[in-house]
């Protein structure tokens, strides 16, 4: 153990050579803010327990939360593009913090319905700008191992969290939304003081995009959308980790304590795998590593039909966090060579939302399929689909290349990775 974290120390120490101090200034802000992420994982607990919800009215209030995210990919992405990066991650935090306390202080179920809404909203307004201002400050060849960097922090952030949480919740639940609301400030603090405006200036000349909404110009963008599709099949097959698998585990006699062990084998396997992710993919095609990332995906949920076995499920765990490993650096990069300079946020966002909006749609479908056909249709669909999305990366790559290519042509800041 002492010589894999060593490793991974170097790792770390060599992978982060070379960013900018605006990078680490959001990096940083990001560790603040998920060290904090107390509320939402518990969310549904705390209206059952605490407010005295059923469980299909706790559902409906996370799932406002979750419509509440799938919008700010939209609004937080086009805010970024037209008012600054600068401004909407201020704002967004500053705002999300005040929706986290007027959820953990509301009584009344439609001032807790409209807060959750809010929360999901306003408080996940900052993430297509961070996104964004990482395009705008890292170079081209160095983004996916920002973005890898960034989300290893966020899953370190988050394994931190959820124990703290789980103590802090002894002295009552109000001391995690005040908690969370308070490390959500902080970053907005850290952005005000230390991050600099970073969008781009806007090309004078008029686009054929620019008649259509802004945030929606993503979606008129055909090569755009065929990378889309295989993203949003790869995280519904993800989000199942969430609520049927769960259910299926311990319906099937594993206790709550093992799961969540077993699960938990999800966070440190990011942690300890993702510094190393940017060196083994770099020299891979990045359609290639997505296929890998989906199917591996795919397959690793295809293996929980073997049972509650914690051994095979941990198994399986670690096959589908190998390509949440692989996704997670090389798919926000592509969108951000894909988009136009003045256009990132909106992109961004628009990635956000494709995630956003399968974490929404997930549970139901997953729990329509479970209850339905049982586990093996469910985990047996989850492989069919991530092969299908495997091969999808596969036939949409040569457009992808052929779009990269002649961006190229005119524009320095798209990356020299292949497709």
């Amino acid at each position: 153990m002492k010589h894999l974290l060593g490793r991974l120390g170097a790792e770390l120490r060599a992978t982060a050579g070379g960013l900018p101090s605006t990078y680490w200034y959001l990096w940083t802000g990001t560790l603040v803010n998920r060290l904090g992420s107390f509320v939402v994982p518990f969310l549904a607990l705390y209206l059952t327990r605490e407010r005295g919800f059923r469980v299909e009215e706790a559902g409906l209030v996370v799932s406002l939360h979750g419509a509440g995210g799938v919008l700010a990919g939209l609004v937080g992405g086009t805010m970024a593009d037209r008012v600054g990066r600068r401004t909407t991650l201020v704002a967004g935090l500053w705002l999300g913090s005040a929706a986290m306390l007027s959820l953990g202080f509301a009584r009344a179920t439609w001032h807790i319905s409209l807060s959750a809404f809010l929360l999901g909203l306003l408080g996940e307004l900052y993430r297509p700008a961070v996104s964004a201002a990482v395009a705008d400050v890292v170079r081209p060849e160095d983004r996916p191992r920002a973005y890898g960097l960034l989300y290893w922090v966020v899953n370190v952030g988050f394994s931190i969290a959820l124990p703290l949480a789980g103590l802090a919740s002894r002295f009552g639940y109000q001391v995690l939304f005040v908690a969370d609301a308070c490390t959500t400030f902080l970053y907005g603090v850290l952005v005000w003081w230390k991050v600099p405006e970073t969008r781009p200036a806007r090309s004078p000349e008029p686009r054929e995009e620019s008649r259509r909404p802004p945030s929606l110009a993503p979606f008129g963008d055909a090569v755009f959308l065929s990378f889309a599709l295989p993203i949003v099949l790869t995280s519904l097959i993800f989000a199942q980790s969430s609520v049927t698998l769960p259910m299926d585990l311990t319906s099937n006699g594993m206790s709550t304590t093992t799961f969540g062990t077993v699960l938990g084998l999800n966070g440190v396997l990011v942690v300890l795998l993702q510094p190393f992710a940017g060196r083994a993919l770099g020299g891979m095609r990045r359609a290639s590593a997505l296929a890998w990332a989906s199917a591996l995906t795919g397959l690793g949920f295809g293996l929980h039909v073997l049972g509650a076995n914690p051994g095979l499920a941990a198994l399986a765990v670690a096959v589908w966090t190998l390509g949440e490993v692989a996704q997670a650096p090389v798919g926000a990069a592509v969108v951000a060579d894909l988009a136009p300079a003045d256009q990132r946020g909106t992109y961004q966002g628009a990635y956000y939302m494709l995630w956003a909006l399968s974490a929404c749609l997930a549970p139901t479908l997953g729990a329509w399929v479970l209850g339905h056909h049982g586990p093996r249709a469910l985990w047996g669909a989850c492989l069919a689909v991530g092969l299908f999305a495997a091969g999808w990366h596969l036939a949409i790559a040569d457009a992808r290349r052929r779009r990269l290519d002649t961006l190229r042509l005119t524009r320095s800041e798209v990356s020299a990775a292949l497709d």
